[in-house]
């Protein structure tokens, strides 16, 4: 890899994120309430960011399909995909903290870090939990794999062999 791509995939991932953030900025998701609006359905609903999720589904769709056509990405050597489509507790318990999290703070981490420019008291404490929450995650899921790995049971006689 040349020197130079590093810097390039920097300054693209600069430039995605801040149009990313101006996007969210202009749709008001940086707005608490606005969002809290939104998740509203029984009462005062405010459905005004079904706009916003339905362009960033159909742009993610046609998108999706035209990139994917290539072999690899113009700025690196592989396509980061999912590599499971399992739908587990771990998964659905994970989903589930990030909805209550979102309905109680009225923020996601995407509106919650572009939040930042407007200086919203709000963000400034809800960052610090967000990361402390994603790095009790990776904590978890690495104990968690280092606990599977150690009572795996081998599985073939190659490993049997390797063991004994």
């Amino acid at each position: 890899m040349s020197r130079a791509k590093p810097v390039l995939q920097g300054l693209v991932s600069l430039l995605a994120g801040t149009v990313f953030g101006v996007g969210l900025a202009v749709a008001q998701m940086i707005d608490p309430n606005k969002v809290l609006g939104f998740l509203d359905v029984a009462g005062a609903w405010d459905a005004s960011l079904l706009l916003v999720l339905g362009g960033a589904v159909t742009l993610t769709a046609i998108l999706f399909r035209l990139v994917l056509r290539r072999a690899t990405p113009v700025l690196d050597d592989h396509f980061h995909l999912p590599t499971t489509s399992v739908i587990d507790a771990r998964l659905l318990t994970g989903a589930a903290l990030f909805g209550v999290g979102w309905g109680v703070a009225g923020y996601c981490p995407g509106p919650a870090v572009a939040s930042l420019g407007f200086a919203n008291p709000e963000a400034m404490w809800l960052l610090p939990a967000i990361l402390l929450g994603a790095g009790l995650q990776r904590w978890l899921d690495q104990r968690h794999r280092d606990q599977h790995t150690a009572t795996k049971p081998p599985t073939s006689s190659d490993e049997l062999v390797m063991k004994n």
